[in-house]
C-alpha cells in the first residue's frame, strides 16, 4: 500500500451548452477530456455532473443509430403526457423520471494525465426537458 503524497489537487471547470431538441444527447468527451488535460492532475478520478433536475450523464457509443435507440428508449420508459402527477404544477414529470432513473454524473479515472474510458465510450449530456438556452456541466477533477 503506497502512503498518500502531499500532492493532492482539486480542478473544477463549468462547462456550458445550449440544446435544441426535447431529448436529445450531446457529446461533451472533447470538453472533458479538455479540463482533465487543464487540470494537470496525473492520477486521481473526474467527475462530471449535470446539476439539473431535468437532464442526466451517460456514457456510450457515439453512433447515430445508437443514439436514437436510446431517445427512443427514454421515450418509452419515461414518456411525456403520461398522467404524472407532477404535471400538475409542471408539464415536464417525464424528464425529472427519466434523469432519476439515469442518473446525474459519471466518475472516471485519470491515469497519466489521460481521462480512461473504454474504446466506444464517450461521455453524454442528456437532455430530457429541451431546447435549452443554457445548459451547465461539472467537471471536478481530483487526484494528483
Amino acid at each position: 500500500m503506497e502512503k498518500p503524497s502531499n500532492g493532492f489537487r482539486v480542478f473544477v471547470k463549468e462547462i456550458y451548452l445550449s440544446t435544441k431538441e426535447r431529448i436529445e444527447l450531446v457529446d461533451i468527451t472533447n470538453k472533458v477530456e479538455e479540463a482533465v488535460q487543464e487540470s494537470r492532475i496525473r492520477n486521481g478520478i473526474c467527475l462530471v455532473y449535470a446539476p439539473h433536475a431535468t437532464a442526466a450523464i451517460i456514457l456510450n457509443e457515439h453512433e447515430k443509430g445508437l443514439l436514437s435507440d436510446i431517445v427512443k428508449k427514454i421515450l418509452e420508459i419515461a414518456p411525456p403526457g403520461a398522467n404524472y402527477l407532477h404535471n400538475r404544477i409542471d408539464n415536464n414529470a417525464h424528464a425529472h423520471v427519466a434523469s432519476s432513473i439515469i442518473g446525474s454524473s459519471a466518475t472516471l479515472p485519470v491515469v497519466n494525465g489521460e481521462l480512461v474510458r473504454g474504446t466506444w465510450q464517450n461521455i453524454f449530456l442528456v437532455e430530457l426537458d429541451g431546447p435549452r438556452a443554457s445548459r451547465r456541466i461539472i467537471v471536478e477533477v481530483l487526484g494528483e
